[in-house]
């Protein structure tokens, strides 16, 4: 830790990564919390707002209806963000990207901040469609900036930091939607605008920063501008053994041109990363921990919290993803590697949400019963900020080459959204009818990651992303491989 602090300290680095996080998976976590404190008062706004517009009260149906689109509308941006991530990216660079996406957050919170006044739910719902889209595009092209700015040494540190951010940003959005800060009936659409302050200053001062050296040497070509950027965020040196990584990187480029999205699904020599990263990210996914992100609420009201507590204890829930993120991954994910943290993580979460099951079943046995249930829940958020949070961005920039990379983040971030709006729309049910034996389910998913990555995923802590990428070449399963007999041939 000592190294990387004062390596970071000898030039801009750490300062990039702060500014990168505000304008990147900071935006996403506030929002994927932010609106479930103010719920309750927008769903009041609707009802006026039709009230006023047609003298009625609006079919219960109906305000449904409309707050059903303002959570859904969010993945739905999403997933065109996601969608526009290797354009964006490849055409502007990973900075004019970056300040792009946050003008778009800035607009979003303009239109949600006048929709109180036009008394147009409308209005939210467009921005809930900005504030998606921003949010996907920001936090591929933040987590893709930091993979092509880090050393190799400190590459698993530095891509952690957007699960940090990320963290921070579901922390503040349920801290300012508390009922003492910005939680109340008269605030909530200035709760819903708090993140554009962040993209204010990201774009204030990003400009001032260096582009992302991986990208100015390897998609641009420029050696030059490349050893500056090196140069401005890690001090002064030669950076000899950085550039012969990118140039070995670029000499595999020319021998397998930037694909597509479509054209890197039907590519068999990165078939098993392509299969890693997405199971990886559905049993992020569908572990329970977007359930309880959106919703803690109802979860802890199922388990028997007291109503008036629960804001609370969804509070610690962020408190102890954020010091895990901080603390753990920042510690571990060095030290031990990458395997250890994904499977490792999953076989614990399982565990957790087995004893989370046989806890909400005995919940009237006693008083105190609800509050193991709150600790258990508490436990598994630091098994997941701690094992696979830490992990997924930096894997992810780590088995796909530069070629590969944005055209993989397109097909993860609509994975990831797809899986988002997915959740959201079962869970309700989910919990309806099954009660306490969902998170069965869950389990069941976690115990599949488990599985899954310690048997196949290979270790790729303190290497080249040749040597990882010739590591996943070399895996077969019952003796056959991935790539295909043809593809075995091709070397990088």
């Amino acid at each position: 830790m000592e190294s990387l602090l004062q390596q970071l300290t000898r030039g801009n680095a750490l300062f990039l990564i702060i500014i990168l996080g505000i304008g990147g998976s900071f935006q996403t976590g506030y929002h994927n919390t932010g609106l479930s404190s103010p719920s309750p008062h927008i769903q009041r706004f609707i009802n006026s707002s039709w009230y006023d517009r047609y003298e009625e009260p609006p079919p219960l149906q109906t305000i449904t209806m409309i707050w059903s689109l303002i959570v859904s509308m969010y993945a739905v941006g999403g997933l065109f963000g996601a969608l526009s991530i290797k354009l964006v990216s490849g055409k502007l660079g990973r900075k004019k990207a970056m300040i792009a996406n946050s003008f778009i957050a800035i607009v979003a919170a303009g239109i949600m901040l006048m929709s109180k006044g036009a008394k147009s739910y409308e209005m939210i719902i467009v921005a809930r469609i900005l504030y998606g889209y921003s949010a996907a595009l920001g936090s591929s092209t933040h987590s893709m900036y930091l993979g092509e700015i880090a050393p190799r040494k400190f590459r698993g540190m530095v891509t952690l930091t957007s699960a940090t951010f990320l963290s921070l940003g579901k922390l503040s959005g349920q801290f300012f939607g508390l009922s003492e800060i910005l939680g109340g009936e008269e605030l909530w659409n200035i709760v819903l605008c708090v993140p554009a302050f962040f993209s204010v200053v990201h774009v204030l001062v990003l400009p001032f920063l260096p582009e992302a050296p991986r990208y100015l040497f390897i998609e641009k070509g420029d050696d030059k501008a490349c050893k500056k950027a090196l140069q401005s965020l890690w001090g002064q040196g030669d950076y000899k053994q950085e550039m012969e990584e990118m140039l070995a990187e670029q000499a595999a480029i020319e021998a397998a041109p930037p694909k597509s999205p479509l054209q890197l699904l039907r590519h068999r020599t990165v078939r098993l990363q392509l299969i890693t990263m997405c199971t990886i990210y559905c049993c992020n996914q569908l572990s329970g921990m977007s359930a309880v992100s959106i919703f803690s609420f109802d979860i802890f009201l199922e388990s028997g919290i007291p109503r008036d507590k629960i804001r609370y204890v969804t509070l610690g829930l962020g408190l102890a993803e954020i010091l895990t993120s901080i603390s753990c991954g920042l510690l571990l994910i060095e030290k031990t590697g990458r395997r250890p943290l994904f499977w490792g993580g999953y076989g614990a979460m399982s565990a957790t949400w087995v004893l989370v099951t046989v806890a909400l079943n005995l919940k009237d046995s006693s008083y105190w019963v609800p509050y193991i249930t709150a600790s258990l829940i508490i436990l598994f958020i630091i098994f997941f900020g701690g094992g696979p949070a830490a992990g997924t961005a930096t894997l992810e920039n780590e088995i796909f080459i530069q070629s590969d990379r944005s055209a993989a983040f397109v097909l993860t971030g609509i994975l990831r959204w797809m899986m988002f709006a997915v959740m959201g729309l079962v869970f309700p049910f989910l919990i309806n009818a099954l009660n306490s034996y969902c998170f069965v389910l869950f389990a069941c998913t976690c115990l599949m990651g488990c599985l899954y990555t310690f048997f196949l995923l290979p270790e790729t802590k303190g290497k080249t992303l040749l040597e990882i990428s010739n590591e996943f070449k070399a895996i077969t399963v019952c003796g056959k491989s991935f790539i295909g007999e043809k593809s075995v041939e091709t070397k990088f």
